[in-house]
């Protein structure tokens, strides 16, 4: 009696543990097709190539302060890793080490660091475009940068792939119908004045100038600012000019972005840009030198919270 007892009891056990691993199983089954469900891929199409990767990535080592700035604010909290030697100052709290990995300068990639974090997607721009092969062998890449040719196009292009991959298309859409609005108040303000414009970048002593279709081209192309010299060659670096010349094309004002205050140079564009020859010009007479702000200006543009500021300190300069 005691043995069909004791062999009862262990068919039990040994039933009852089967069962167990059953639905241990089939719960981890469950779970997988549930996760399988939830993720959905997508494929970039950019400059440098195209790149599949899933959708709401959890882990993202961004390189371009525009989409770093276009995250924060949309509220996206994948930023893992970004180059924190040169932030710009609206973004500082991407400084805390202890949330963010310093992934090397923007010219210069921490590859080591990448690699350890096993990121689910990389971000870059054309200062990192020449490393791309470098990032995507690592994790999946894809190139964001600004067409400054087509600039408004090619910003919306960028900010609705960013709220495509992060499920926040209606909000994108939402902040870039803002911009438009903005957009068009400047533009009507703009074309009630005759002034003429000079875009210039100033680099410890040197000077630079842009024109349409150039890296500050959307002054002209989007916002509507005449132009001082319709003679200037477009491209990214500027065409670099002389004091005379800037004489010589007398603007009436002059928007000017510091290179120093960006990189953190002690030198002032000011002291060197604002001489005698300077002196003479329309623009100086007229206290219509603008200093703009290289935070916005030259190291994030393309981004929602910079482009939003662009608009607005070329309306101030028009008021």
């Amino acid at each position: 009696m005691k043995k069909w007892l004791l062999v009862a009891f262990t068919l039990m056990m040994v039933a009852f543990l089967a069962a167990c691993g059953s639905t241990e199983e089939s719960t981890e089954s469950d779970t997988a097709t549930a996760k399988a469900e939830e993720t959905e891929e997508m494929t970039v199409k950019h400059e440098l190539g195209e790149t599949t990767f899933d959708k709401n990535p959890e882990k993202v080592v961004v390189f371009d302060y525009g989409v770093l700035d276009s995250m924060d604010k949309l509220g996206i909290e994948a930023v893992a890793g970004v180059p924190q030697e040169s932030l710009p100052a609206y973004l500082e709290k991407f400084e805390d080490v202890e949330k963010y990995e310093n992934v090397g300068t923007l010219k210069e990639a921490d590859f080591e660091a990448i690699n350890a974090m096993e990121p689910d997607l990389i971000i870059i721009s054309g200062r990192q475009a020449d490393m791309y092969n470098e990032f995507a062998d690592i994790a999946p890449t894809i190139h964001m940068a600004v067409d400054t040719t087509k600039y408004m196009e090619s910003f919306k292009s960028n900010m609705n792939t960013l709220g495509e991959i992060f499920g926040k298309e209606d909000q994108v859409t939402e902040e870039l119908a803002a911009i438009d609005a903005q957009i068009e108040e400047v533009k009507a303000t703009v074309s009630e004045s005759d002034e003429k414009a000079l875009i210039t970048l100033a680099n410890e002593g040197k000077v630079s100038a842009y024109g349409a279709a150039s890296r500050f081209g959307i002054i002209h192309d989007v916002f509507g600012v005449k132009q001082a010299d319709e003679g200037i060659e477009a491209s990214t670096h500027g065409q670099s000019i002389s004091f005379e010349y800037i004489l010589e094309t007398n603007p009436d004002m002059m928007f000017v972005v510091d290179r120093n205050a960006a990189v953190g140079n002690e030198a002032s564009a000011a002291d060197s840009l604002e001489n005698e020859l300077v002196q003479k010009t329309n623009a100086y007479k007229n206290d219509k030198i603008i200093y703009l702000d290289p935070d916005f200006w030259y190291l994030s543009g393309g981004g929602l919270q910079s482009v939003s500021q662009m608009v607005k300190d070329i309306e101030s300069a028009f008021e």
